[in-house]
């Protein structure tokens, strides 16, 4: 068979992923600390990007929650056309504009006073010499403090002055000199205070921390010894028998029995009180007298102290009822980035470009700036168009809790909002909505469905079904715990039809014990607080 060139023409569509579409989608996934981070990132590569400061109202809606063919309004730009600056975010109303991009000319910002650093700025009550005195003094703090605070009619940031909060590490550190003097000693000792961890415990392979400080055990033993007396008292230990053991010798109540007890710890903690008590050798009563003298010692001791920071969460959506009883939702005006092209430095660097290679970098930084202005619009809006919806379909939850909490899935609120169900995923990560019920994370809303016993009643969603299921847990009494089986019937009385091993699986998921667990549990908690009451 012979082979032949020829030359065909074909025709056909492909989706191309340009960069801008790709950054976009980025865009719309960020939460509002990985979008402020980004757009720092942005403002120092584009000379052409400011941030604007300036407090501006946030973008809201009303959400009629009585009518559900109610259509969310667009909300556009309403501002003053200016042709030297865009902004990404401004104060906004209801409008009829259904375009994909908005227009979001602004006026532009005052480029002398957003970058002033003047000495009178950042000390407008001292002399440059002054300032540079008062910041190497010991006092200075507090004395500029003093000085500033009267008379100026400024705000003082108090916070910037006060200590932060001390760490367990620190803590333990300031007692190290006061408890060992040899230098040995106390190397030895400020590495077994690195190696605590948070709660105060040090790992459990201690023999791999002899071998890495290459000191003899004895004289490693003997430090650990000393530190195993610091404040607060139970750090330093290797487990939570030793915890408790040291907090019990601070007390003075470590006695021969007491260890015995702790050397069963695990039988306790299996709610073994019959093989606890032949193991201790003493009578129920007083290994009752002793469970609640170790419940009120304390297993992780060093919690008190300061950890690492915990990033708060902030809600980019904000909920609230009206007089009328419907829904205002509206963006969080702190989460909305606020960035301005400055098309006045424009105007002054082109007259003072000559090269074209230089012009076409800022045609390109153009290009680039007034691109993510209109991207940040559109994130916005989306997020905006997307929790309307939410709080539509999820208007008894608002209204009576979360057992009214309506199954939902990303192809419903795509299809009444007219996109594509990976734009609302997309929208729905990271994102938070605060309520008057409590801040929630978007993606909480969408739940799957459970059939209902009842034939044409509507299904429930799997949240309030859970919920449901805690409920009837936390209202079990020690003599009549609720099994599995127990659940399953009850729940059909409601009209939820679900399966046990379904109820076994949500129950494990809410880290709740089998009923058999639950009933040592209560049995135990009655015993101990008559004990209690005894003493």
């Amino acid at each position: 068979m012979a082979l032949a060139t020829k030359l065909e023409l074909r025709q056909g569509q492909q989706l191309v992923m340009t960069p801008q579409l790709q950054q976009a989608i980025r865009l719309l996934q960020f939460s509002n600390i990985e979008l402020a981070q980004f757009l720092e990132t942005e403002l120092e590569r584009n000379p052409l990007l400011e941030a604007d400061d300036n407090t501006e109202a946030p973008v809201r809606g009303e959400r009629d929650t009585e009518s559900d063919d109610h259509t969310p309004e667009r909300a556009s730009t309403d501002g003053a056309a200016d042709n030297t600056s865009d902004a990404s975010a401004a104060d906004t109303s209801g409008g009829d504009d259904d375009s994909d991009w908005v227009d979001l000319e602004r006026p532009a910002a005052d480029p002398e006073g957003t970058f002033d650093t003047e000495y009178e700025n950042l000390y407008p009550d001292s002399t440059p010499t002054e300032q540079m005195q008062d910041a190497s003094a010991t006092d200075s703090g507090w004395a500029s403090l003093r000085q500033r605070g009267t008379g100026s009619g400024e705000d003082v940031n108090i916070e910037a002055y006060l200590q932060s909060e001390t760490s367990l590490r620190d803590h333990l550190s300031e007692q190290l000199p006061l408890a060992l003097s040899e230098p040995v000693d106390r190397l030895i000792g400020q590495y077994l205070i690195d190696m605590v961890d948070e709660a105060g415990y040090l790992p459990a392979d201690f023999d791999r921390i002899v071998e890495n400080l290459g000191a003899p055990h004895s004289k490693v033993e003997q430090v650990l010894s000393r530190l195993q007396t610091f404040d607060p008292p139970g750090v330093f230990a290797r487990s939570l028998a030793e915890c408790l053991a040291l907090q019990l010798k601070e007390q003075n109540r470590y006695d021969p029995i007491v260890a015995r007890f702790l050397e069963n710890l695990h039988l306790l903690a299996g709610h073994n009180l019959p093989a606890l008590r032949r193991a201790v050798d003493i009578e129920m009563d007083e290994l009752l007298e002793i469970i609640a003298e170790i419940k009120r010692l304390n297993p992780k001791p060093g919690l008190k102290f300061g950890s690492e920071y915990l990033q708060p969460v902030v809600p980019d959506v904000l909920v609230r009822a009206a007089q009328d009883g419907s829904w205002i939702v509206e963006l969080n005006a702190e989460t909305l980035p606020r960035v301005l092209v400055n098309r006045t430095y424009l105007t002054t660097v082109t007259k003072a470009t000559g090269s074209a290679e230089d012009r076409n970098y800022l045609l390109e930084c153009l290009q680039t700036a007034n691109w993510l202005v209109k991207s940040l619009d559109q994130r916005a809006r989306t997020i905006l168009r997307v929790a309307e919806e939410i709080v539509r379909q999820q208007d008894a939850f608002f209204t009576h809790g979360v057992q009214f909490l309506r199954p939902l899935n990303l192809r419903t609120v795509a299809d009444a909002i007219s996109m594509h169900e990976s734009t609302v995923s997309r929208v729905t990560s990271n994102k938070y909505m605060a309520t008057p019920r409590g801040i929630f994370e978007m993606k909480y809303f969408f739940t799957s469905a459970i059939a209902s016993a009842e034939d044409g009643a509507e299904s429930h969603s799997s949240e309030a079904v859970r919920h449901r299921i805690k409920q009837m847990i936390d209202g079990e009494s020690s003599v009549s715990v609720l099994s599995d089986d127990k659940i399953v019937e009850l729940l059909k009385t409601d009209g939820i039809d679900i399966a046990r091993r379904t109820v076994a699986k949500y129950r494990e998921a809410m880290r709740i014990p089998s009923s058999v667990q639950r009933r040592r549990d209560k049995r135990l908690v009655v015993r101990v607080s008559q004990s209690e009451e005894a003493l």
